[in-house]
């Protein structure tokens, strides 16, 4: 790739991104940044998510797939003088509504430098786990990364944990699995299937994933513990970011105290890495959970 020619990528929002030569000094969202290092592309520096904005919470397993990358801090304590001083020729990050940028908001984005471009690719509802990954893998051909190096690196490794997922969902009784973020003592919010790509790869394998199609919102949708109680989950996806109400808080909820009683409880970050190691690892999670289910 000629390193003296204009570049342009059309991101998931439709809009087509510039720069008078291909970017090399990448600035990215963490999760972004660890599928782009993974696919052979470098970030000189991170952010992390609105939802770290007193410590880098949900984003520490991204993190330790960029290792000695510098965190510039995330939410409000990410500021546009921290990103000007990393002399970012691109910020990358991702979009969950085909129009925002996930973790730079609008005034964040009006004090920074014009020249300075702004990417963004999409995790929303109604991506599939494919469809996300084949993005950063085209995003980084197109910065220059060797062809080898984006053919989906660790494929084989997802679809061999894919396959044992699907034979463990096979089995009888299937499990009936909730994925929930805490959102106090009397509510939580309930993850849709269809609007995360991994919960989608997991229905795709035949996991039997609760929701409550009356309810609106096409990435949650908000219920009291005693609706969710009365899904009767087996199996719970459990939201660890730090945003996501704590175990202490819910000990007294007895909705809560009654998904716990029968249900196995495993931690689920919505914003894991979309690596091939951080998937493979939670896909082994979660078949090992059916797969106890089962069990005579």
């Amino acid at each position: 790739m000629s390193t003296n020619q204009p570049w342009t990528f059309r991101d998931d929002r439709g809009q087509e991104v510039a720069a008078p030569r291909p970017p090399r000094r990448l600035v990215a969202y963490t999760q972004a940044a660890a599928v782009l290092r993974e696919c052979g592309v470098a970030t000189t520096a991170v952010f992390g998510s609105p939802h770290d904005e007193h410590g880098p919470g949900e984003t520490a397993p991204a993190l330790a797939d960029v290792p000695g990358v510098p965190y510039l801090g995330a939410g409000k304590a990410l500021t546009a003088a921290a990103l000007t001083r990393a002399e970012p020729e691109l910020l990358v990050s991702v979009t969950y509504d085909g129009e925002r940028v996930y973790g730079i908001d609008s005034a964040l984005a009006a004090e920074l430098p014009t020249t300075v471009p702004l990417l963004a690719l999409g995790v929303g509802p109604g991506t599939s786990l494919t469809a996300v990954r084949d993005r950063f893998a085209e995003l980084a051909r197109a910065l220059g990364a060797a062809p080898d190096t984006t053919a989906d690196p660790g494929a084989a490794s997802l679809a061999r944990g894919l396959e044992r997922l699907r034979a463990a969902a096979r089995a009888k009784p299937r499990p009936r699995v909730l994925a929930c973020s805490p959102a106090g003592p009397d509510r939580a919010h309930l993850a849709r299937p269809q609007g995360w790509p991994l919960l989608r790869e997991l229905a795709g394998a035949g996991v039997d994933l609760l929701d409550l199609p009356s309810a609106p919102g096409p990435s949650w949708a908000t219920a009291d513990w005693e609706e969710l109680a009365a899904l009767e989950p087996d199996i719970v996806l459990r939201d660890v970011r730090p945003s996501a109400t704590s175990d202490a808080e819910l000990a007294a909820v007895p909705g809560w105290r009654r998904i716990g009683d029968r249900a196995t409880v495993l931690p689920w970050n919505p914003e894991l890495p979309f690596t091939a190691r951080a998937i493979g690892g939670f896909l082994d999670t979660v078949t090992d959970a059916v797969t106890r289910h089962a069990a005579p």
